[in-house]
């Protein structure tokens, strides 16, 4: 017999999203019950954007350092893994304890619950040995976790996940990062920058396939220049031990091999595990399905990762408001995703939003692109080594307006800022050409962009 407890709202999963949407409905005066198996925070600030950008900014000192040669004198790097390590058990994870953020949760009026929690029927969860009745409905927050690919043998060897490769502590000689999307990618460059031998292994055409085309080619002659070996268009189709090291087979008549293997091929949601059936929803389905309040069904809402509409912290805390006000039965605006920005912090910074081209064409619209190549800009000419990038610009023809643009470079994921905002406003084409960009930005490359276009 389950010990049972109501309340006026659960919480299911405390990542940035839900702790978000709990926070505020206790401090509207609801009894809100938060329910988290992991860490409060989620994998943000403990595994992901966090302590992952603090490698990166280290990574980029090294690499900046090492610019110094026929720019402004000479410098010697010696690469230490040591503070990285210090630094993100210091400074981003405290040690991976979260008493702060459940101390903050329950600061702002939360009732938290530590375990796996399961939705066993409309405004039931079970956790534990409790069942927590809600009387207004449950919100999903429940997150992703890694994809493995059901590759034969890697069952077999001890992989790393991104969560085994923020946590390290002394730097394996090799690597072999099965993944070329943004979170592959950028932990190949920052322990190549550390003196690692990476390899990286792409299924698809080209690096972070979810980016334009010309971004993946750009930064696969980085990595290449930085001595990754990077293969594309290639499937992992065996793991095995070779002696000290995990040996990958591919599927061209290849191999390669190193002494450890990092999977970055991407995550999922488990609807099935959250319980989803129970009322009523397919949880065969990738996503957990919403609409644009973020309803599920009766009495239950999602936010976050597990809604498929952005793996980012940025998407969740965007779902929040609009979650709590549906909860709350306020009239507010309905979620929009036409200019969700993402950025890659590899060096260079790959930063878009909206619409590829390739995605416009599908949509049926009639395409301009511009583009635009950071040598080639005044400050990209300026800034010289370590220059490599673009800026390229998506266009309705027919009504005249941004659907989608990226930004590569030193500042990619600044420039991207400028033009979130012209994709998200629908400002007009003839705006952006009339605006006075600043001499000599990186942002004035949209400028140089722009006059792509007419080409």
């Amino acid at each position: 017999m389950k010990r049972e407890l109501e309340t006026d709202v659960v919480v299911l999963g405390m990542g940035p999203g839900g702790e978000d949407v709990g926070g505020r409905l206790a401090q509207a005066g609801l009894e809100v019950v938060g329910i988290e198996r992991d860490l409060v925070g989620g994998e943000c600030p403990y595994w992901g954007c966090v302590p992952s950008k603090m490698m990166l900014r280290a990574a980029h000192l090294l690499a900046e350092a090492r610019r110094v040669r026929g720019m402004a004198g000479d410098a010697v790097v010696r690469p230490d893994w040591a503070p990285v390590a210090r630094r993100i058990r210091d400074e981003a994870t405290d040690t991976w304890n979260d008493q702060v953020a459940v101390e903050r949760f329950e600061g702002r009026g939360g009732r938290f619950l530590r375990g796996r929690g399961r939705v066993v029927g409309p405004g039931s969860v079970a956790v534990g040995d409790r069942l927590v009745r809600a009387r207004r409905g449950v919100v999903i927050a429940t997150g992703t976790s890694p994809a493995i690919p059901p590759v034969p043998g890697l069952d077999q060897v001890p992989y790393w996940t991104n969560r085994e490769a923020i946590e390290v502590e002394e730097l394996p000689s090799s690597l072999v990062v099965l993944g070329g999307g943004a979170v592959g990618v950028e932990l190949a460059q920052v322990f190549a920058r550390f003196g690692v031998d990476v390899t990286v292994v792409e299924a698809l055409d080209r690096l972070v396939p979810a980016d334009e085309p010309e971004v993946g080619r750009v930064l696969a002659e980085v990595l290449a220049g930085e001595g990754v070996d990077v293969r594309v268009g290639v499937k992992a189709t065996e793991v095995h031990r070779d002696g000290a090291r995990v040996a990958v087979e591919l599927d061209d008549g290849t191999a390669v091999a190193g002494a450890q293997i990092l999977v970055a091929t991407g995550r999922r949601a488990d609807l099935a595990t959250i319980g989803v059936g129970s009322v009523g929803v397919d949880h065969s389905q990738r996503w957990l399905p919403v609409d644009d309040h973020l309803r599920v069904t009766d009495g239950v809402w999602g936010v976050g990762d597990v809604t498929g509409k952005g793996a980012f912290t940025h998407v969740a805390m965007y779902q929040s408001p609009i979650a709590v006000a549906d909860i709350l039965g306020e009239e507010g605006p309905p979620a929009d995703y036409r200019a969700v920005p993402h950025v890659t912090f590899t060096d260079p910074e790959i930063g878009a939003v909206g619409l590829s081209e390739e995605a416009a064409q599908e949509a049926g619209l009639v395409v301009r692109v511009g583009l635009a190549r950071v040598p080639e800009t005044a400050r990209g000419w300026i800034h010289k080594s370590g220059n490599e990038g673009l800026i390229k610009l998506v266009v309705d023809a027919d009504r005249g307006v941004l659907v989608g643009a990226t930004a590569m470079g030193p500042s990619g994921g600044e420039v991207i800022g400028l033009l979130t905002l012209a994709v998200h406003a629908e400002v007009p084409v003839e705006h952006l050409r009339r605006m006075i960009y600043t001499y000599p930005t990186f942002h004035r490359g949209v400028e140089d962009a722009l006059r792509g276009l007419d080409a």
